[in-house]
């Protein structure tokens, strides 16, 4: 399904970084950052602009060629891994920072995830998150279309208990991100590190 969505010349999502990381981006240390179901790259690209060394990981090849080409064009570096969730591995303390913007799992893989990133920060590393929650649903303006691939702040609060949270919070607020985010949204975000 994501190749065949990534396969336009478009970038489904924009090119330009999801506010919310980008506003708490600050908060990661100096080190390798790592992007989870990170699709078109804008997010890695970034944050690669400002010196990070990132690897984004996505199922998609087709989104990833594009992040390649992003990438390219801004005149950064990054690595990018082609692999289900459910299959990658994420080293253990070996991240500076790990970054999940709107990317919706199963609730089993989901959480297996989540604990791997708690794992795998560095101490003192930060874990960025948006996603969408169950309220969006009546919104219409984006994300998956069951409620089960949504999280909240309970949930997150206890996928991530491992971490120290600097924000935890639920609201609505106006996403623009290409033709598939777009318009008042409901949405969960975490800014947590490793103790």
């Amino acid at each position: 399904m994501w190749d065949q969505r990534y396969a336009i010349k478009e970038y489904i999502y924009g090119t330009a970084p999801n506010a919310f990381f980008a506003a708490e981006a600050w908060r990661i240390p100096e080190g390798p950052v790592l992007f989870l179901a990170e699709g078109e790259g804008r997010n890695a690209v970034w944050l690669a602009e400002r010196g990070h060394t990132v690897t984004a990981v996505d199922s998609s090849a087709v989104g990833l060629e594009k992040a390649q080409r992003l990438a390219a064009e801004h005149g950064v570096t990054i690595e990018t891994v082609c692999a289900d969730l459910a299959e990658y591995s994420i080293t253990p303390g070996a991240w500076a920072g790990i970054v999940s913007i709107f990317g919706h799992l199963p609730p089993d893989l989901r959480c297996q995830v989540h604990r791997q990133a708690a794992l795998g920060l560095r101490p003192g590393g930060v874990f960025i998150l948006e996603a969408y929650t169950p309220r969006q649903l009546s919104y219409g303006t984006g994300g998956p279309p069951r409620a089960e691939l949504m999280m909240d702040q309970t949930t997150l609060g206890n996928e991530l208990s491992d971490l120290r949270f600097l924000l935890l919070r639920e609201l609505e607020r106006e996403v623009s991100e290409g033709r598939h985010h777009s318009g008042q949204a409901h949405v969960v975000q975490v800014v947590a590190e490793a103790p």
